[in-house]
């Protein structure tokens, strides 16, 4: 996978693995409010999730941690998500500070996305009424004993910022955002992939998000890693939701001179601070005329990673994720 790594800092704390039981450390445990505490069980000699969980419990005063990121939870063998849901869930009375989680801090050279197992994450949600920030990576079912990623409509009051980080992000987990009240959010990104890996979310799917009154105070909205992107480009220029946005990206995707000429017959983007177009299939002329009409002293767009392509060749375009 690329695009993809674990982060040095999540909600703006530094990120520390928390050491083993069997992995003593000559210096101390930072504050708790500190770091963003990373827990990782994978081939630690025989160390389990849950193990590692009540270690993380004993260890650290969990009552004022506010970062937490989820890294590979299996030992030797790939294992699933859900009993990480359980615990998270279960134990939520001991977080409450927490108002960042991260599930799956997993790169490529431990499992590629692709095989990243999930499972329904709501209860994550709901555990955490003060939650501010979810970032979620993987999607599941690309093999047929694996639990795919779930998501049921939420009402959640604190959430600020949401993103989806899959090569195949089915469209009931689309959906099911779109038919959640979030009424603090103010970031949304999703990587919607190709429908190899799962990623079945039409254009139609995001119309709850495109409309504009769904999330009253959203202002950066990412649709993007797919596909469709000439498609989505088309519904994103005269999409109601752009009026309320400072930054707009349909980076990562298949973007080609199509979706980049909807965008310029749509409606103006001048207001907006930043718009993201990364890894696309515009051409130089189309770039330029971008650039004329988005000049960098009033939006910043970002059109690196340019790949050639050529229609009459009948090849097909890649996204920057998906296996």
């Amino acid at each position: 996978m690329t695009d993809i790594e674990h982060p040095e800092v999540f909600h703006s704390l530094p990120v520390l693995t928390l050491p083993g039981p069997a992995e003593p450390s000559s210096a101390p445990l930072p504050a708790a409010d500190a770091v963003a505490w990373r827990l990782e069980s994978a081939w630690r000699d025989g160390l389990t999730f849950a193990a590692l969980w009540h270690h993380f419990l004993d260890t650290v005063d969990t009552a004022g941690v506010q970062a937490l990121l989820i890294g590979p939870w299996w030992q030797d063998e790939y294992e699933p998500f859900a009993p990480v849901v359980e615990l998270l869930s279960a134990h939520a009375d001991r977080f409450p500070a927490l108002r960042a989680i991260f599930l799956a801090d997993v790169v490529s050279e431990e499992c590629e996305l692709s095989w990243l197992e999930m499972a329904d994450i709501t209860p994550v949600i709901e555990a955490f009424p003060q939650l501010e920030e979810l970032t979620v990576r993987g999607c599941g079912e690309y093999m047929q004993d694996q639990e795919r990623l779930a998501l049921r409509p939420v009402q959640h009051e604190s959430l600020k910022s949401l993103r989806f980080e899959s090569g195949g992000l089915a469209a009931d987990v689309v959906r099911a955002i779109g038919a959640s009240e979030l009424p603090a959010l103010e970031r949304l990104e999703l990587w919607l992939g190709v429908s190899f890996y799962g990623g079945d979310t039409s254009v139609a799917d995001l119309a709850p998000l495109l409309s504009g009154g769904r999330f009253p105070k959203l202002r950066h909205l990412g649709l993007q890693n797919s596909e469709i992107q000439d498609e989505i480009a088309a519904a994103v220029a005269s999409a109601p939701v752009v009026a309320q946005l400072e930054s707009l990206s349909l980076a990562m995707g298949t973007l080609s001179d199509t979706g980049a000429q909807a965008l310029l017959d749509g409606q103006p983007l001048t207001h907006l601070t930043s718009l993201d177009l990364h890894h696309h299939y515009i051409t130089d002329a189309l770039i330029s005329r971008i650039q004329d009409l988005l000049p960098p002293q009033g939006v910043h767009v970002d059109l690196d990673e340019a790949d050639y392509w050529d229609p009459e060749d009948d090849e097909p375009r890649y996204v920057a994720v998906d296996e």
